[in-house]
């Protein structure tokens, strides 16, 4: 029953969900979700999309907690949009070092021209491991992504082409373990890490593995 529920809940608002995956957005309010460091007037729900505020955001996180899964999602950016895709992340902290953080960016508007580092483009585990390459629509198209955390290992597949792929047990180097001790976690929230850009979200669901 409830799996009927979730799935016509979905088609209410124009998609399906895949059999085994569940929607973590009802379309109409952010049940279901917890909003930490609030900034402005956090995040905003319309028409089936959450979006950022663009004078505000915070970090907009699951009530629940996941270990190893599959999240699948569409995002629209604004030129020179910034946000993150938290995971396995604590409710408290800097996430993109207490938790793990992908990177959501419009990494060639211009404001960001000879600056970026590479673990700092679209798709990148922030500061850790750089995404190989770019499959961004242009700025205004709704884009699909699927993350995929399974053990160690951290997956960004972009429209259809694999960005990222990394094992962050090979990570040996004991100053970024220092600075990075979510690398070592198993399990947490997962959401959306804003950055005062009215970055959109919707078509958000997720399988555990």
């Amino acid at each position: 029953m409830r799996t009927i529920c979730v799935l016509l809940a979905a088609a209410s608002i124009g998609f399906a969900v895949e059999p085994g995956f569940t929607s973590l957005f009802n379309g109409k309010d952010l049940t279901g979700w917890t909003l930490v460091a609030k900034k402005g007037p956090g995040y905003l729900v319309h028409d089936g999309v959450i979006q950022c505020s663009a004078s505000g955001g915070g970090n907009l996180l699951t009530d629940r907690e996941f270990s190893d899964f599959v999240l699948r999602f569409e995002f629209k950016l604004p030129p020179g949009g910034n946000n993150g895709i938290g995971i396995r992340a604590p409710l408290a902290g800097d996430i993109a070092y207490s938790g793990m953080e992908i990177q959501i960016l419009d990494q060639d508007n211009e404001k960001y021209k000879g600056w970026l580092q590479p673990w700092q483009h679209h798709g990148s585990l922030y500061n850790v491991f750089p995404a190989t390459g770019s499959n961004l629509k242009p700025v205004g198209e709704w884009n699909e992504e699927e993350i995929t955390a399974k053990g160690p290992k951290i997956k960004v597949v972009l429209n259809g082409k694999t960005i990222l792929d990394v094992d962050v047990s090979t990570v040996k180097d004991p100053q970024v373990l220092k600075k990075h001790p979510c690398l070592l976690r198993t399990s947490g929230h997962v959401g959306f890490l804003g950055h005062n850009d009215p970055v959109e979200f919707r078509n958000i669901r997720i399988k555990p593995l």
